[in-house]
């Protein structure tokens, strides 16, 4: 049983040098970012709404994109933006897709569903961009937010939600009524209403639906749980859903394989469940 529900979700108090992490993200992501704008496949905070951090940036592979993947970042809808994680869009980039990473107003000067609705028109306006398929991946809070987009009540034009051929939902919160009882709550405002509407668990998925819930054997038990929730919920409401649990991995760098091209996270965002061994 838990009784300590903020030590349930804190990740970084778990992980040895955990203050190390933010830098090198940031690091890695200038270098990318850098090497792509002296090539010319980069665009850089293209608006897709008037908010200050409505803004997206879009980096693009050799010739035509064979389709368009968003990588949706996390902090608990309260930290971080998308400079933090431009690198890891070299997977897909290598692989020969265009990458999107939007930014999007934080809690508490917006509210989740607000969030949620944003994020939306920053995949709306950039699909208007890119042609293909939409494959879609997000970490923890990001993880939740694309799970969002391949629910009954997406928020996202139907036209487009038809394009979504395949999402990842890397270490993935997908009930959020835990939430309701740890202190960040002062930050995000959640009541029981809206962490009910807001959480993929509790809907049932668009269909056709593609989805895997990817988390790191390491993680926190919380974190396990609610990566497991949504497959097991999902898969019986119609959509195709994996989980998988990555060896040795932690909240902090499970997502590090999306930098990779031949990582089987870069495989897995790039190959919907029902096209495996297509």
């Amino acid at each position: 049983m838990i009784t300590d529900w903020d030590d349930a979700y804190a990740n970084g108090d778990h992980i040895a040098n955990a203050g190390s992490f933010p830098g090198m993200w940031a690091e890695q992501s200038s270098r990318f970012r850098e090497a792509l704008i002296a090539d010319g496949r980069a665009e850089l905070d293209i608006a897709y709404g008037t908010a200050e951090r409505e803004k997206y940036d879009l980096f693009l592979p050799h010739g035509t994109p064979k389709g368009l993947v968003v990588f949706v970042h996390g902090g608990y809808w309260k930290a971080f933006d998308k400079s933090s994680w431009s690198h890891l869009a070299n997977g897909a980039v290598a692989k020969g897709w265009a990458v999107c990473l939007p930014s999007y107003t934080l809690a508490p000067d917006a509210r989740l569903s607000q969030i949620t609705r944003q994020v939306a028109s920053a995949i709306n306006h950039v699909a208007a961009r890119i042609s293909g398929p939409i494959h879609l991946t997000g970490h923890s809070a990001g993880g939740h937010l694309v799970s969002r987009m391949v629910s009954n009540t997406s928020p996202l034009a139907p036209p487009v939600l038809a394009r979504v051929e395949n999402t990842v939902s890397i270490s993935g919160l997908h009930d959020l009524r835990p939430l309701l009882n740890t202190s960040m709550n002062d930050v995000l405002g959640l009541d029981e209403e809206e962490a009910t509407t807001e959480s993929a668990a509790l809907l049932k998925p668009a269909l056709p639906c593609s989805i895997t819930c990817w988390v790191g054997a390491n993680e926190r038990p919380e974190f396990v749980r609610q990566n497991d929730l949504l497959a097991n919920i999902w898969t019986g409401l119609g959509a195709s859903t994996r989980s998988v649990h990555a060896p040795d991995k932690h909240h902090f760098d499970v997502i590090a394989d999306l930098a990779d091209p031949e990582s089987d996270l870069t495989a897995c965002l790039l190959t919907p469940i029902c096209g495996e061994g297509n």
